[in-house]
């Protein structure tokens, strides 16, 4: 029996107060419906169906790349009626599992342990067991047990809400069940909607069997309706992220400032300070040290390598036991090589950088090919934009740049080569000589300062 997806995406988040639909906001870096679709597809399904409505072309925009089948629902009238939007193109010969596209941490585990229950019964039901459970429907048993229906909070008695078995939402059944019960549905509730829950109740007048999983963390249960949900989802999800950093062999000083919005592969001893915040793809080689509030975003850093505190690096490769900073930023398309030093309140980009080259204090380097052993000195600057194109400069191997140098590009500065402190070149300079450009010190004897008039 194959299995086929539905993810409920439709809603609209008025509680956002936001003009980009509630399932694009994000949580670790990744929006909640992309979640729930890298779930979906850890679970094996044969297609995945997402229910849209709200803002569809953005959502279908910025998730198009995902291999889904996209639904729409042009009117919100229910959870019940959303399904029914997706059903017709599902077999009934497969089995269906329901998700939501604004719950982003319900686990493949705890959904495949909902399938094979669901495969024991008519129905297969995610509960779950809390201590306050306001704003959840309640499952209703009865007194042998067995699960009778679901009533709404708005639609509940008092006894029925002081029940503390919720409905989390997520179900299965087989396709023709499903359609079945779906059609038969009417909204004749509070909110005048069609509510996929009151299935449940049908399955069991049928008699059929429901089967229940508990989830096993409030976590993967919630939703997120508001700004306030969001940020604690994100807190569950960062938290998820530390522990398995750590149990990977990562020491985070301290694992509730540590941001991981992306994917980390980390080799032995690697230390993170607190509010470092990893973004895209990272991988960290053997003995990485990274800072406090440093940030990363799809970087590669060689074993030994040292980011000091309040870097910015992103879209870069450093080779091993290079150190960065602190104040450094390091911008798209840069190379550093092996035992390259990158100083505080130095800028570099599209660049290359040699082993062993040193460019240690307040410095430019853009659009800039830089050799082995070179010293950049403080102050220096590569002038690659002429108001209309980018152009290039050139520093051969061993090379010595002085201090407030100015490198006006296109130029090259031969191997061996010196570059006068306090120069400004605008023509190549050659390979092992001395070049500078400097107007000539003057002294004016007698010369005096200004002064204020006193009238």
């Amino acid at each position: 029996m194959a299995l086929s997806i539905i993810i409920l995406a439709a809603g609209k988040g008025k509680r956002m107060h936001s003009d980009l639909p509630k399932v694009l906001h994000p949580v670790g870096g990744k929006p909640l419906l992309e979640h729930v679709i890298d779930t979906a597809e850890a679970l094996g399904a044969g297609a995945i169906h997402v229910v849209y409505g709200h803002g569809g072309e953005q959502v279908r925009e910025r998730l198009g790349h995902r291999r889904v089948q996209w639904v729409e629902q042009a009117e919100q009238l229910g959870t019940g009626h959303a399904v029914a939007q997706a059903l017709p193109a599902v077999s009934n010969d497969d089995r269906v599992l329901v998700l939501y596209g604004d719950v982003p941490l319900i686990r493949a585990a705890t959904l495949n342990g909902l399938l094979a229950a669901g495969e024991q019964g008519s129905l297969g039901l995610l509960t779950a067991h809390l201590r306050h459970p306001q704003g959840y429907g309640r499952i209703v048993r009865d007194e042998a047990g067995q699960v009778e229906g679901i009533v709404e909070e708005k639609d509940a008695t008092d006894a029925q809400r002081q029940i503390t078995e919720v409905n989390t939402g997520f179900l299965t059944a087989s396709a023709e069940a499903l359609k079945g019960w779906v059609a038969a549905l009417d909204n004749a509730n509070a909110q005048g909607e069609y509510y996929l829950t009151d299935v449940i109740a049908m399955a069991a007048r049928e008699g059929g069997l429901i089967r229940t999983v508990a989830a096993e963390s409030k976590a993967e249960i919630l939703g997120v309706n508001d700004r306030s949900q969001q940020a604690e989802l994100e807190r569950h999800y960062q938290r998820d992220r530390a522990r398995a950093a750590m149990a990977a062999g990562v020491t985070l000083m301290d694992p509730n400032r540590f941001d991981l919005r992306g994917t980390l592969r980390a080799g032995r001893d690697v230390t993170i300070d607190v509010n470092a915040v990893l973004e895209g793809d990272i991988e960290l080689g053997d003995r990485v040290a990274i800072g406090p509030n440093a940030v990363l975003r799809n970087v590669r850093l060689g074993a030994g390598t040292q980011v000091f505190a309040n870097c910015v690096i992103e879209d870069a490769e450093v080779g091993a036991d290079a150190r960065i900073g602190p104040f450094a930023r390091i911008r798209p398309e840069t190379r550093l090589a092996d035992r390259v030093h990158v100083g505080n309140f130095v800028e570099i980009k599209k660049s290359e950088v040699g082993e062993g080259s040193k460019v240690n204090h307040l410095s430019y380097i853009g659009d800039t090919t830089i050799g082995a052993g070179v010293n950049v000195g403080a102050g220096t600057i590569t002038c690659n934009y002429d108001g209309a194109n980018k152009h290039r400069t050139v520093i051969g191997d061993n090379a010595f740049i002085g201090s407030d140098t100015q490198l006006v590009a296109p130029v090259t500065v031969g191997a061996g080569a010196t570059i006068g402190a306090g120069s400004t070149i605008t023509r190549d300079a050659p390979a092992g000589e001395l070049t500078l450009s400097r107007a000539q010190q003057q002294t004016r004897e007698g010369w005096k300062r200004p002064t204020r008039n006193k009238t």
